[in-house]
């Protein structure tokens, strides 16, 4: 475990230094606001995490082209924030939009498709939206299936988590 409460203080310290020498959408300040929101996510404070989070965002959407695979990445750690706080709206919201993006920027048969397929999936389950998450899990297994590069344990996730969706969907209905 590291000492996160120290890396806190030097990745602000780090932020007021940059904001006062830099632009306010030049790429370093990004990265110091990404990294004092994983000191955040670390620490298990979320809710600063995101803030930091969004801040990072918001100068990377100046910085790359909208369908830029790191905003995709972006979207995808806040929706992780988000699913640590339980706000499942609001991280379903991040996972689609990185999910866009990947639609946008990756080939059909990139891994990380289907990962964005598990994580819409994984989302829809926790919301009880047992059809919708089956749906999306199936598409994530067979996505994975035909990835590059191919990942068996990618596979075998995805396909575990259909088929247990598959018998928790009998009992329940959207």
């Amino acid at each position: 475990m590291g000492d996160y409460e120290a890396a806190i203080v030097y990745a602000e310290k780090a932020c007021k230094i940059k904001e006062k020498v830099l632009s306010s959408n030049h790429p370093d300040l990004a990265t110091a606001y990404y990294n004092t929101a994983l000191a955040y996510d670390n620490m298990k404070q979320y809710p600063k995490a995101l803030e930091f989070y969004k801040k990072a965002l918001k100068i990377r959407e100046t910085a790359f082209p909208p369908n830029h695979p790191d905003l995709a990445l972006a979207y995808s750690i806040m929706s992780l924030a988000c699913i640590k706080m339980n706000q499942k709206e609001k991280a379903l919201r991040y996972a689609k939009d990185a999910h866009k993006i990947r639609e946008q920027s990756l080939p059909l048969n990139h891994l990380d498709l289907a990962n964005s397929y598990y994580n819409i999936g994984y989302l829809h389950e926790k919301m009880k939206k047992y059809s919708k998450a089956l749906r999306f899990y199936e598409r994530a297994a067979a996505e994975a299936e035909l990835s590059q590069p191919f990942n068996p344990a990618h596979v075998k996730l995805y396909q575990e988590h259909y088929k247990n969706m598959k018998k928790k969907i009998k009992p329940h209905s959207d």
